[in-house]
């Protein structure tokens, strides 16, 4: 990512525009079937997903390039007295992930080299759970730029090292009720 990318994400959670309290569908639907460890939050934004996880147990990193993102999550950790670590990052760039995670979550940010990698990250039995937007030629919400969009079947090759417990791809209706293509992956490492 830019400097460009930052700002743009800035003023994003600066506006109010991505904040979101409830965590991902596909993170609620499969805690209960996931050991309490230590998480990782990839591309956090304004830590919805990071605080559901500490609530419920979790010891959770939590990265973002967004500072304004991450300190808005810091503030509201904070309020619930929640201890995460917030890290600020630029993904694109080189980074020392820990290797012993039991769960990690990547959500709606595509970068698919990055997700491969992170597959290494897992503790052994740990998990991987992936959503993202997938390229479709029916009319759908979400992102216009295919960089920001997933080709069908990449996300399956992305994660291929792990034992794949769940995979779709599908149009469905969002919270507001429009279509939204998506990639979804459950996988763990074995």
């Amino acid at each position: 990512m830019s400097k460009l990318d930052r700002d743009k994400w800035d003023q994003r959670y600066a506006e109010g525009s991505q904040r979101k309290n409830n965590p991902v569908t596909l993170l609620q639907e499969w805690l209960p079937r996931l050991r309490v460890g230590k998480a990782l939050d990839v591309a956090c934004g304004a830590g919805r997903n990071a605080i559901f996880l500490a609530r419920e147990g979790f010891q959770v990193d939590a990265i973002d390039i967004s500072p304004v993102g991450l300190e808005l999550a810091r503030r509201q950790a904070e309020r619930l007295d929640l201890e995460i670590d917030w890290i600020e990052q630029d993904l694109d760039r080189p980074f020392d992930f820990d290797t012993d995670y039991n769960l990690i979550v990547v959500l709606w940010y595509v970068n698919l080299p990055l997700i491969a990698r992170l597959c290494d990250c897992l503790a052994p039995g740990g998990y991987l759970l992936c959503e993202e937007h997938l390229v479709t030629e029916r009319e759908v919400v979400g992102p216009t730029d295919p960089r920001f969009r997933v080709a069908p079947g990449a996300l399956r090759e992305a994660v291929a090292g792990l034992e794949i417990e769940l995979y779709d791809e599908s149009v469905v209706e969002d919270i507001a009720g429009e279509p939204i293509a998506s990639a979804r992956v459950v996988a763990r490492r074995r």
